[in-house]
């Protein structure tokens, strides 16, 4: 619990819930729902590490229904732009095919998840892929928002290397704007953000956009605090008890990076 009070709420929610799932799970097998003996579900270590296992060693081979463990495919690595892909043929027999020409002595890898935001692959891997391409906003408070615009957490990303601005994060803004000023264009912005209708969002995006500015600006310098206090709350814990700490202290200072670029993007606009 320690730990998850040193992430960004985001990471930190997908993190509980990844905890959660895991205590519904031992709770199931705790009351006869797997044929098990007393003494295995009596194992915590044994059964954290068979949850764990089948969670981030299995290949999904039809979404939401079937998913697969073969030996030796489940330690292939992941990467943004893996060299290899796994399928299984008629007779359900594992195989690896490369993309691409592989170096002799190149990991081979695959994807775990989607690469353009690494959170959800560090609250269920528990690694930091640092070449990700995005990370989502931190817009958690506007979650309700973003169900009513149609956006999902992998619409709103800003990139890593640039500090670029989806523009899903300025329509989420200048929403929370309307909304909050019970704007009678309100329901007009919002048809034009669900239907991807570009020329209109641009219209009231152009009247709007000193607003939006200000708005993203307090947004990312509020995140830039909350991150640094973070951190030092993380670093303050001993390594022997918690030896999460690095990974969660790269995870934030990936996410401070990358905002202080977006600061910098915004400060240019005016």
């Amino acid at each position: 619990d320690a730990c998850f009070e040193c992430l960004p709420p985001y990471v930190s929610w997908l993190s509980q819930k990844e905890r959660n799932n895991f205590s519904k799970f031992l709770n199931a097998l705790r009351q006869g729902q797997a044929p098990l003996s007393q003494q295995t579900i009596s194992d915590d270590a044994l059964i954290k590490w068979a949850y764990n296992v089948a969670l981030t060693r299995h290949n999904i081979v039809v979404a939401a229904q079937e998913k697969r463990i073969a030996p030796m495919a489940d330690m292939l690595n992941h990467a943004t732009n893996p060299n290899c892909e796994i399928t299984y043929d008629a007779e359900g027999n594992c195989l690896v095919n490369a993309n691409a020409d592989i170096a002799a002595g190149s990991p081979l890898t695959i994807t775990l998840g989607d690469p353009t935001n690494p959170s959800p692959l560090f609250a269920t891997y528990g690694f930091l892929d640092t070449d990700c391409p995005g990370i989502f906003c931190k817009a958690m408070e506007l979650e309700e928002e973003m169900k009513e615009l149609g956006y999902g957490f992998k619409d709103l990303l800003i990139g890593t290397e640039g500090g670029e601005i989806a523009p899903q994060v300025w329509d989420l803004f200048l929403y929370k704007l309307l909304k909050q000023a019970n704007d009678a264009n309100l329901p007009l912005f919002a048809e034009a953000c669900r239907n991807n209708n570009e020329e209109t969002k641009q219209q009231y995006h152009q009247h709007y956009f000193q607003y939006t500015l200000d708005e993203l600006k307090q947004h990312v310098n509020n995140i830039l605090t909350t991150v640094d206090a973070l951190t030092m709350k993380a670093n303050s814990y001993d390594l022997a008890t918690h030896p999460r700490v690095p990974v969660i202290v790269a995870h934030n200072d990936l996410v401070k990076r990358t905002f202080q670029k977006v600061q910098a993007q915004l400060n240019a606009m005016g």
